[in-house]
């Protein structure tokens, strides 16, 4: 049995987010080390955001004629340009694009784009060709080639996306710091890690697991303590969404040496009466965001700070039978950060008279190179290393 099963089957993979690698170095930033370092939030819309009801080309005909009961009015709207305009649930985003603090990357995707939610998620998260099968993420990788600690990416959730998923190292996942450490004491895994020797942690399987235990255990006593340090007195909407993005506002203001976060909104895939429910789920989003930032400004972490925001796939361009959309492949990516190269709308806006035989936007911009630009542009590491090859490099940050 490889190691990867075994820990799947192992009872302690039930209970707690595993991660391997050992604990090094485990402090926090002190006020002086915080500026400067950057930290990513990775946000995911699953489900399959609705790209063209989120960032609308509002004097497009087209979109108009193709979606004629769930087409975006005028008053519905937040204007960018005579062109575009932002989904009127959007407020918070909206306000961010008007002080120079939002990039819209449009036409975003891969080729021979895949339609499933699994497959096409598994493809984003990490990073591969739409016929290639890999078993570790994007943040893994980054994780194993320029990481000590697994809480260095931190998915803000009960469990770990295939995302933060790596070879040697995996993320951690934890949605309470507390519960996480009350996990990790409880009487039958405190002893095993308690008795644990090191002969005990030889690289096998037995050895692997013994590892990983320790560095839960280390891992959960670190986020606990550092996030006390700090406790936000941002008021934050009632949402378990925005409940996730302060739990990274505490991380990120207390000092944590974490460097990409990672958390997802769903039920964004919107086959039926998609106005009302998009519409809901793009105001939750935006008020949670906007609360996030306001937080980061006031303890002036904003700068820093990198929010990415992407979903699996966009929707097919012509609304169906039920006042929804299908699955579909090229759509945009939002982008937020007060250390923005180019912000505003960066590339062409989609070309609505240009699509493919399925009626899907096609893609100018690979989902690689935003991966590529982070990495390299703005985390500074070698981004072929992390993606196993080289892509274009864009200039927004």
């Amino acid at each position: 049995m490889d190691r990867r099963n075994f820990l799947k089957q192992s009872i302690f993979a039930s209970g707690v987010t595993l991660v391997p690698s050992f604990l090094k170095g485990m402090e926090l930033l002190t006020p002086d080390q915080l500026s400067g370092y950057r930290n990513v939030i990775i946000i995911q819309l699953s489900g399959g955001n609705d790209g063209l009801n989120t960032i609308i080309p509002i004097s497009n005909d087209i979109y108009h004629s193709l979606r004629p009961t769930i087409a975006k009015k005028t008053d519905q709207t937040l204007k960018i340009t005579n062109d575009l305009a932002f989904n009127n649930n959007l407020k918070a985003i909206k306000e961010l694009y008007d002080q120079g603090e939002v990039s819209i990357i449009n036409n975003v995707g891969y080729p021979n784009p895949n339609r499933s939610h699994f497959r096409s998620a598994d493809i984003w998260q990490t990073a591969s060709n739409t016929n290639e099968y890999l078993a570790t993420g994007w943040i893994g990788r980054y994780l194993d080639a320029n990481c000590q600690n697994p809480y260095e990416a931190i998915e803000v959730d009960s469990s770990l996306s295939l995302s933060l998923k790596g070879n040697i190292k995996n993320g951690i996942a934890v949605s309470d710091p507390n519960q996480l450490y009350r996990t990790t004491r409880e009487p039958f895994f405190n002893s095993i890690v308690n008795q644990t020797n090191e002969e005990m942690l030889d690289e096998n399987n037995q050895g692997y697991l013994y590892k990983t235990m320790l560095e839960t255990y280390s891992s959960a006593s670190y986020i606990q303590e550092t996030s006390k340090i700090y406790e936000t007195n941002t008021v934050y909407p009632k949402s378990a969404f925005a409940k996730n993005l302060k739990t990274i506002a505490d991380f990120i203001i207390s000092g944590l040496k974490t460097r990409i976060y990672y958390s997802s909104l769903g039920g964004f895939d919107s086959h039926v009466n998609q106005l009302n429910s998009q519409d809901r789920l793009l105001g939750i989003y935006a008020e949670g965001v906007g609360a996030l930032v306001k937080d980061l400004k006031k303890n002036d972490r904003f700068k820093d700070t990198l929010i990415l925001t992407f979903t699996e796939f966009g929707r097919r361009v012509k609304q169906n039978g039920s006042r929804g959309t299908d699955h579909g492949s090229a759509n945009n990516i939002i982008a937020i950060g007060g250390s923005l190269k180019k912000a505003g709308v960066y590339n062409e806006l989609p070309n609505l008279s240009d699509l493919d035989q399925n009626g899907d936007l096609k893609y100018s911009i690979d989902f690689r190179s935003v991966y590529a630009t982070i990495l390299s542009n703005w985390l500074k590491v070698n981004d072929k290393t992390v993606l196993n090859k080289s892509f274009e490099k864009l200039q927004f940050i």
